[in-house]
């Protein structure tokens, strides 16, 4: 059995869950998050936590066991404590700047680079080589944090580009290592 899915959800105080067939609603301090779960999965409610149970030992569903399980996770974690990836900026003169919600990235390009996150997300930027994307919806922070990676991504040359905070990109050596 999975080990994912057999570990029951918690539900903290603050959170407010609806079930209703195969979708989930889920309400906390933070926003408010639902989703469509797969149909066959059996969503249970006891008090203070959720289980998520499978009908049969098919392979489909044992990968849709975890799954349903980690998506119902996320969502409450997403509306407690939400969910935030941080970008690098590395080469000389690259540097980025919020306008009104806007970012503006400089990466080199003959022209600014802009990104709208949108209503239910918030970009920050600490430093002029250091972006933060906040939300509650893990997979719309992955997302928008890839696409304004995906503008430039690390070179592997000289290391120039947006990169994940703690990336580690594998240098070449290039013509001289021969």
């Amino acid at each position: 059995m999975s080990r994912t899915g057999r570990k029951p959800v918690v539900v903290p105080d603050q959170v407010e869950v609806q079930l209703d067939g195969s979708n989930i609603k889920v309400k906390g301090p933070r926003g408010e998050l639902h989703q469509e779960l797969p149909g066959e999965m059996i969503i249970e409610r006891e008090e203070g936590q959720i289980l998520v149970k499978r009908p049969t030992d098919s392979p489909q569903h044992r990968a849709l066991h975890g799954l349903t399980r980690s998506l119902i996770d996320n969502m409450i974690v997403g509306v407690t404590e939400g969910y935030s990836r941080n970008l690098e900026l590395v080469g000389v003169g690259y540097k980025a700047a919020l306008q009104g919600k806007k970012l503006v990235l400089n990466i080199g390009f003959s022209h600014p680079v802009e990104f709208d996150p949108g209503d239910d997300m918030e970009i920050e930027v600490p430093a002029p080589t250091k972006i933060t994307v906040r939300g509650i919806d893990k997979q719309k922070v992955g997302n928008l944090a890839a696409v304004i990676r995906k503008t430039y991504p690390p070179e592997p040359y000289k290391g120039k580009g947006i990169r994940y905070e703690n990336e580690a990109v594998r240098q070449k050596v290039g013509k001289a290592g021969k």
